[in-house]
């Protein structure tokens, strides 16, 4: 089952058990695992220009949100939100009312570390300018570093949180 359809498979089908149950068993793994890709949710009102916008849409339903913080229930890393917790970070601008020039974009790519990868984790954001390229994607390619460190205990998952953010762009690492 591909990624994206995780979680909205999670609130319409019985494969959505399924799914949670396989995310379960590769996050258990003993080597880096990453989840990435477009899921079609937007986490948190961080996570959205104007998340009022949004609040018809499926990308921002409760259910969708739910699901994906399932996720991290299972102690899965949120990588951009654990290196930008207080950031306003997009990967998605829609093509209408100039959203790009304004900044009014959302983030629905996601790259989700189970703890190994967390452990590796370096630094990560969006690329901005290939999304500003004539005849570009709606989506910025969003991005992350893993290098291996020390062994040690593996870093714990923080929770995304719901603060407001300004609006900056960067891509610093810690």
């Amino acid at each position: 089952m591909a990624i994206r359809h995780l979680v909205r498979s999670s609130t319409t089908s019985s494969n959505g058990s399924n799914a949670f149950k396989y995310a379960k068993s590769l996050f258990a793994r003993d080597k880096p695992i990453v989840l990435a890709g477009d899921y079609n949710v937007i986490p948190t009102e961080l996570d959205a220009y104007k998340p009022e916008r949004w609040v018809d849409d499926a990308l921002f339903f409760p259910e969708s949100r739910a699901a994906y913080q399932k996720l991290l229930w299972q102690g899965w890393t949120d990588a951009i939100r654990e290196l930008h917790p207080d950031e306003a970070i997009y990967t998605f601008w829609d093509y209408f009312r100039n959203a790009f020039a304004r900044n009014a974009g959302i983030r629905i790519d996601h790259f989700l570390l189970n703890a190994r990868a967390a452990n590796m984790l370096g630094t990560g954001g969006d690329a901005l300018e290939v999304r500003g390229w004539d005849k570009s994607s709606d989506h910025a390619p969003a991005w992350i570093t893993l290098a291996e460190k020390s062994k040690g205990p593996a870093r714990r998952s923080r929770k995304v949180q719901k603060a407001k953010a300004p609006r900056n762009r960067t891509n610093k690492g810690r």
